[in-house]
């Protein structure tokens, strides 16, 4: 290595290079850990070293060679590579590695207008410096590289346009805590504030993107999920629009109901003109989920659903595949189909669907989400009315064609309207269930907007979090967690602003969170059961009912404490009806465990003191944030001990925890045979669970004849999964043996890792 190289340092001047102190610093980041070489690094390194290279790209150099180590037998790589992002994080942040007192780094970014200016106001230096003595920096060394590079890119507060990084990651932490905390008493607040950061920080919960981008910022909009409700009329479908505009621009993922849009040829003003039919609309919606990118932290993203009795449903079942032309497809949305009972029982039988356009049968919509019983009952009138427009198609040939095109593309997801409503926390007579969201977890009532600036609709908002199983030593442990989790986020309901006020009327007067689980996998795995053989059955019953008693516990108690919910009287909870006495009772042949937990006196207090929120619980993917607690996403199986995300930064690497150790212990995606024990384990976590789960079905061609997925058996799972009470399922991912290696691509950033067309079905 050449020692006369000259380097060109951040102020301009050059200096020879300084290879000790490269040496110092990599060994600095390599201490304690296992398996990794300092030469290796250097070596690597210094290869791409030249003549005026800058300080700052030796230190991207350095990383990225760090980074380009990381394996399955070396998974220290990715401590040490993060290590030196840090480094470099706060030296680009602070000038220097040792960060500044809180106090004066709160009043330098509030200054620059990158902090919100009340935490200044709510907070005394006094307090700050009790803050600064909570903060322990040295939990900046216990991220991953690709936590590092997440954090970087999505949540640390930064000039998006220069670059300038401005914060690292404790403070971050310690802000949102504060902010959180901010209104209760002195006497109370800082205890919560040490113990929601220390919670937060060894990530023993994990908090959403919006809330970890967002808390602490002058933009006070924190909820992931938006749910939008469309009517058939044109100034509902603007003012549905502009609600989508409004919240892609603040970060939220949207699920759109369109279902209740006229198919084509319906007459509008008495049949003064035709109507154009869905397609029309549903690109408008696609045209103003598009027109953001929600800040530079993600793009827009759009769920929409229809029912499967639409007239129009073969047209809207293949708008996102690949053939057609632009004038017939809508591509950069995603479609939840809903589908209840009598449907399946018109498959089962071998019978006949008939369609209809929702605006020639009065009830019928409505009906459909409402009362099963109703629905079945008009259904069958309107087949008889020959007057009514409609189609008839068969039940194999319309679910075939909604398989095939799932499982093409990957991205038509179901919604089963009847599980989502009877296994659910809300009175379906008053607050009936007609959608989801982005992500097919979360289900709260909504109401069609008419005018973006009244309250005559609901938008609903749910704000999520979610626990790391793999960081829990014990069940009880989530007691504990629970009420932090449940406090803070109560907390963020009225700290949050609401640019429209039909969502404010459902955030504060329903108060509904969604809060999961993320590193399940490698729960599993530390537990030595596996997804596909029933192993695991047990151990997620009893886990998923500590989960939903103690979010319920910590929200009955906060009742007591400041009152329910004002339209806790809309709930299934306020009648003493809890999700254990109405799930599918299928579950039970699944596993034998008793209910372990005081449930009779629990439902006494629900009733005496009722609930802060309407729901407690919903499993999202949790792609991003889980990365950020070096955890397995969500409730999903790893594709391999290494997963690959690509991102501006080049490849990021991230390894399951304990990949060496618990090697044999990891039931990987593509060694499950087939869907039967994932969705045992996901009907058991329903049991539970007050709104959804964000559940995937998976495929290896390579496991069936000729390559080709029989449609029999992608019909099989969809109703086994119906049979179990699953109410959502989300992504369908099909093997792709191109891209076959350990080292995959998590599936939510690749979702069109899918077979196209036929090719993977007959």
């Amino acid at each position: 290595m050449n020692h006369n190289l000259v380097v060109t340092k951040r102020n301009g001047s050059q200096e020879l290079i300084n290879l000790d102190k490269i040496h110092k610093v990599i060994n600095w980041a390599a201490k304690n850990l296992k398996n990794v070489s300092v030469s290796q690094v250097e070596l690597r390194a210094h290869i791409q070293f030249y003549n005026g290279i800058k300080t700052s790209d030796i230190q991207e150099t350095i990383i990225k060679s760090a980074a380009d180590l990381i394996s399955q037998k070396t998974p220290d790589y990715q401590y040490l590579a993060a290590r030196l992002s840090i480094f470099h994080l706060r030296k680009k942040a602070y000038g220097k590695f040792e960060p500044p007192k809180l106090y004066q780094h709160v009043l330098r970014l509030v200054e620059i207008g990158k902090y919100d200016k009340h935490l200044l106001q709510n907070y005394s230096p006094e307090d700050f410096e009790k803050m600064n003595n909570f903060i322990d920096h040295h939990r900046d060394m216990n991220f991953s590289y690709a936590a590092v590079k997440q954090l970087e890119g999505k949540y640390l507060i930064q000039n998006r346009v220069s670059g300038e990084i401005y914060e690292s990651p404790q403070f971050m932490y310690i802000l949102i805590s504060a902010c959180l905390f901010s209104k209760y008493s002195d006497t109370h607040r800082m205890y919560y504030i040490k113990e929601f950061y220390n919670a937060v920080s060894t990530f023993k919960i994990s908090l959403a993107t919006p809330i970890m981008a967002g808390v602490r910022t002058p933009t006070r909009q924190f909820s992931s999920c938006v749910l939008i409700e469309c009517a058939d009329n044109l100034d509902s479908i603007n003012a549905t629009s502009s609600a989508i505009v409004k919240y892609v621009s603040q970060r939220a993922g949207i699920g759109i109901n369109a279902g209740r849009i006229r198919a084509i040829g319906s007459p509008i003003r008495n049949g003064e003109a035709f109507h154009t039919g869905c397609i029309p609309f549903y690109k408008h919606f696609q045209t103003a989920v598009k027109s953001c990118s929600q800040g530079g932290v993600r793009g827009g993203a759009a769920t929409l659903f229809y029912p499967i009795w639409h007239l129009e449903i073969e047209n809207l079942l293949v708008l996102k595949n690949n053939r057609g032309i632009d004038s017939n497809r809508i591509r950069h949305l995603d479609y939840g189909v809903q589908i209840n009972k009598l449907m399946y029982q018109r498959l089962l039988e071998r019978k006949e669907i008939t369609l209809f356009s929702p605006s020639d049968v009065p009830d019928l919509y409505n009906s459909f989400f409402e009362n099963q019983i109703n629905f079945e009952n008009l259904y069958v009138m309107y087949e008889k009315n020959s007057k009514i427009r409609q189609k008839k198609i068969k039940a194999v040939d319309l679910f075939s064609l909604m398989m095939q095109e799932r499982a093409s593309t990957g991205r038509i997801y179901i919604q089963h309207v009847d599980h989502c409503n009877t296994h659910s926390p809300f009175d379906s007579k008053i607050a009936p269930i007609r959608q989801s969201n982005l992500c097919m977890e979360v289900l709260l009532p909504t109401k069609p907007l008419q005018n973006i600036n009244d309250d005559s609709g609901e938008i609903a908002l749910c704000t999520l979090s979610a626990f790391n199983l793999g960081a829990i030593d014990d069940l009880k442990d989530l007691s504990k967690l629970s009420i932090l989790l449940i406090r803070a986020l109560d907390e963020l309901l009225d700290y949050q602003n609401y640019p429209i006020r039909s969502a404010k009327y459902s955030a504060i007067k329903r108060r509904s969170l969604g809060i999961g689980v993320i590193n399940y996998a490698y729960y599993l795995a530390k537990n030595k059961v596996r997804y596909s053989d029933g192993s695991a059955n047990n151990l997620t019953h009893r886990t998923f009912e500590a989960l939903q008693y103690y979010l319920l516990s910590a929200s009955n108690t906060l009742a007591k404490e400041r009152g329910t919910c004002s339209l806790f009287h809309e709930t299934t909870y306020s009648k003493g009806i809890l999700p254990i006495d109405t799930y599918k009772k299928d579950v039970d042949t699944l596993t034998n465990e008793k209910l372990y937990y005081n449930w009779t006196k629990l439902r006494m207090n629900i009733q005496k003191y009722g609930l802060r929120h309407s729901t407690l619980s919903a499993l999202m993917p949790s792609e991003t944030s889980s990365q950020i607690s070096n955890a397995t996403n969500g409730i999903e199986p790893p594709r391999g001990f290494v997963s690959i995300k690509t991102s501006k930064d080049g490849i990021l690497r991230q390894t399951v925890p304990e990949s060496i150790n618990l090697k044999n212990e990891y039931e990987l995606l593509w060694d499950i045979p087939n869907n039967n024990g994932y969705l045992q384990l996901v009907s058991i976590m329903q049991k539970f669970i007050d709104q959804s789960i964000s559940a995937n079905t998976n495929y290896d061609p390579s496991r069936f004849s000729n390559s080709k997925i029989p449609m029999k058996q992608l019909l099989s799972d969809l109703l086994l999964a119906y049979k179990y009470g699953i109410k959502t399922l989300y992504y369908h991912n099909t093997r792709d043996n191109a891209n076959d290696t350990q080292q995959t691509t998590t599936q939510h950033d690749n979702p069109q890792n899918m077979c196209t067309g036929n090719a993977c079905i007959i």
